[in-house]
C-alpha cells in the first residue's frame, strides 16, 4: 500500500519519545517494514489508502524530545517483558530503535529549568530543524504522545504548547494525540492561523470513547432515551500515573463527554473514574454501565467491558496520523484536518462525532489525497482549505 521505498523521507518527532507508544510505534514501523509482523491496526494500509500518496513506512525517520533518559532499546525490551511487544522483536530491531534513540533530545522544562518561554521554543524548534537537515527529510510531522497534563489556566504556556510553539517555527504540521492544551492554547490561535501549516488532534480515540463513537450514534439512531452513562477505567503506567492527578484525569474525561454530547445531543447523568493500578503497567480495563429507556417506558442496561493494551491501540494510529499529515503538508493543506476526526476524541474542526461517519470522511480525504497523486487535482498545491 505504501509509496515507493525511494521517496523522500520523512520525519516522525515525538514528544515524549522514550513512552511507552512512542518505543511501540518506532519498534512497530520497523517490525513492519522488515516484514516480521503484519500491519494489524494500521487504517493506512488498508485498500482505501492504496495509491493515496502517503510517505511509504520504510521512509520514516524518527526522533523526539523526552524528560527521561532510559534508552529506547531498554525500554522496548522491559515492553516485551510485560508483553506488550512480541518475544524476541526488541533484538530484531535493535538497530533501528538505537538510531532513534540517537534522534531524542532533552524535554523540558524539568526540575530547576530557569530558561523562559521563547528560550524553551526556540531550543525546540532548533532540534527540529537540526534533525531535518541532517537526515536531508522532506518535511516531519510533530506528533504530541507524552502524558496527559492538566488543563492550562492564565497565561503561561504549558509544556505541551511550547512543544506545539516550537513545531510552528519549525515549519512541522502538528498532531496532538494527548488531551493536553498543545495548539489549543489561546497565545497560540494566531500563530497556527498564520502558519500555513497543517494540524490534527486532540487526544487519541483507542479504548472507551472509540465504544462510546459507536454505541452514542446507535441509541440516537434507535430513539432510545439514554439516562444514565457511567464508567471506569483501570489503567496503570505512566498513563495511570499522570492520571491520578485529578486535574489531568479531568482534562481527559472532557473528551469522553464530548462524544456523548455530540452523538446523543445531552450528556447523561454520569461520569467516568480513572483509577491508577501500577501492577498493570500497560494494559488497562474500562467498563460503562448504560442505563435507558425503551418502548413504553420499559428501562434496560446495556454493559461493556473492554480490556486492551494502550500503546498497541496507539501505536498504529500515530503512524496512520504521521503519514496522512505529513501528505496534506505535501499538498499544501493548511488549518485543522477535521476529516481526522476519525482519530480523536476531540477533533479540531467541523466535523462529524458518529464513528461511522468520521470514516466516510477519512475515506473521502484518502479519495482527494489519491487524485492529486495520480496527476489530476481538485484543487492547486498551496491552496488553502
Amino acid at each position: 500500500m505504501s509509496a515507493s521505498v525511494s521517496a523522500p523521507r520523512v520525519g516522525v518527532w515525538l514528544i515524549g519519545a522514550r513512552g511507552s507508544v512512542a518505543t511501540t510505534v518506532v519498534a512497530g514501523c520497523a517490525a513492519l517494514t522488515a516484514g516480521l509482523n503484519p500491519p494489524t491496526g494500521l487504517v493506512t494500509e488498508t485498500p482505501a489508502f492504496a495509491d493515496s500518496g502517503l510517505p511509504a513506512l520504510a521512509s520514516l525517520v524518527f526522533g523526539g524530545h523526552d524528560t527521561v533518559d532510559c534508552p529506547l532499546p531498554k525500554r522496548a525490551e522491559a515492553l516485551a517483558a510485560g508483553g506488550v511487544l512480541p518475544p524476541g522483536l526488541p533484538k530484531a530491531v535493535e538497530a533501528e530503535l538505537t538510531a532513534a534513540d540517537r534522534e531524542i533530545r532533552p524535554g523540558g522544562p524539568g526540575p530547576g529549568d530557569t530558561r523562559g518561554e521563547e528560550e524553551l521554543i526556540a531550543t525546540f524548534a532548533a532540534d527540529i530543524d537540526d534533525f531535518v537537515r541532517r537526515h536531508g527529510l522532506a518535511r516531519a510531522v510533530v506528533v504530541n504522545v507524552a502524558s496527559t497534563e492538566p488543563a492550562a489556566t492564565g497565561t503561561a504556556l504549558p509544556p505541551s504548547s511550547l512543544y506545539a510553539a516550537a513545531a510552528l517555527r519549525a515549519g512541522c504540521p502538528y498532531v496532538n494525540f494527548t488531551p493536553s492544551t498543545g495548539l489549543h492554547h489561546p497565545a497560540l490561535a494566531a500563530p497556527a492561523a498564520m502558519s500555513g501549516l497543517p494540524y490534527a488532534g486532540r487526544d487519541g480515540k483507542t479504548g472507551q470513547t472509540l465504544l462510546r463513537s459507536v454505541l452514542g450514534p446507535m441509541f440516537a439512531q434507535r430513539a432510545l432515551a439514554v439516562r444514565a452513562w457511567s464508567g471506569t477505567n483501570l489503567l496503570g503506567g505512566g498513563d495511570g500515573a499522570a492520571l491520578a492527578d485529578p486535574d489531568a484525569a479531568a482534562a481527559k474525561n472532557a473528551g469522553k463527554e464530548r462524544v456523548l454530547a455530540d452523538t446523543l445531543g445531552t450528556v447523561p447523568e454520569g461520569e467516568v473514574h480513572i483509577d491508577d493500578v501500577p501492577v498493570l503497567g500497560d494494559w488497562k480495563t474500562a467498563w460503562d454501565h448504560i442505563a435507558f429507556d425503551g418502548f413504553l417506558g420499559a428501562r434496560m442496561i446495556l454493559q461493556t467491558t473492554w480490556q486492551g493494551c494502550d500503546s498497541a491501540l496507539a501505536a498504529p494510529l500515530i503512524l496512520d496520523l504521521a503519514r496522512l499529515t505529513a501528505r496534506a503538508h505535501e499538498r499544501g493543506l493548511t488549518g485543522p484536518l477535521y476529516e481526522l476526526g476519525f482519530y480523536f476524541k476531540d477533533p479540531v474542526g467541523e466535523g462529524p462525532a458518529a464513528l461511522g461517519e468520521q470514516y466516510a470522511a477519512l475515506a473521502g480525504f484518502a479519495e482527494r489525497l489519491r487524485e492529486s497523486s495520480g496527476g489530476g487535482t481538485d484543487e492547486e498545491p498551496g491552496e488553502e482549505r
